[in-house]
């Protein structure tokens, strides 16, 4: 077996033939990689987005061309990375790193995903006051100790299958365009033709796109 990371990937072992997948067999086999795809799409990264929306309009949709190569690259290279070597990215960093850089590394990680999660609770909170006009941080909590509580006692399978069938929810996307008008000229503009001003609100708005988008944490799950 091959495990040096830019070599081809584990082949097969001898004497078992491999067969076509279904259908069946590759919606059993998706879980935690297709979880952690559908998790950029975070409350953070909603309102990220949503902010971008009503204070640029289609003009910053130019951003998507620059940030989704790049996660989607970087998602390939981390997963490769895992199944080539058998090990977690902060496993294989160590090995070529000195334990202190790691180390900090890994500090600034946990820091970083702790302020993410606030982030997204308090996204879901006010969503949630938004739409009935209840109060968002009684919400904001319990949306926390349901979180901790499903992490905490729900066996890992189950709860990466709820999760799974919980990414339909994503499909909500595409029926927003059959119910919302939308100038496409606009949007194919803001696509092809990058406008960008030199202030402070913009500069801003991209590197939130960027860091929602391209976030830490998904290179270490995936």
């Amino acid at each position: 077996m091959n495990t040096s990371i830019d070599g081809p990937l584990p082949a097969p072992p001898s004497g078992h033939a491999t067969s076509r997948p279904t259908s069946g067999s590759v919606l059993k086999k998706l879980g935690p990689g297709l979880i952690t795809g559908a998790a950029d799409d975070d409350p953070s990264g909603i309102a990220t987005y949503s902010q971008a929306g009503a204070q640029f309009g289609f003009t910053m949709l130019w951003t998507m061309l620059l940030s989704y190569p790049l996660m989607s690259a970087i998602q390939l290279v981390s997963a490769r990375i895992g199944r080539v070597t058998g090990s977690g990215l902060a496993v294989n960093m160590g090995a070529i790193w000195p334990k202190w850089l790691v180390t900090g590394l890994v500090c600034l990680l946990f820091v970083a995903n702790c302020i993410n999660i606030g982030a997204n609770l308090a996204a879901m909170g006010a969503s949630v006051e938004l739409a009935t006009g209840m109060p968002s941080l009684p919400i904001t909590i319990f949306f926390a100790l349901l979180s901790l509580g499903l992490q905490m006692f729900i066996p890992y399978e189950r709860y990466a299958n709820i999760l799974k069938w919980l990414t339909l929810v994503l499909f909500a996307y595409i029926a927003v365009l059959f119910v919302v008008k939308i100038d496409w000229m606009a949007t194919l503009k803001g696509f092809v033709w990058p406008t960008f001003a030199l202030n402070n609100d913009s500069f801003t708005v991209v590197v939130a796109i960027l860091g929602t988008t391209i976030s830490p944490y998904l290179f270490f799950w995936q």
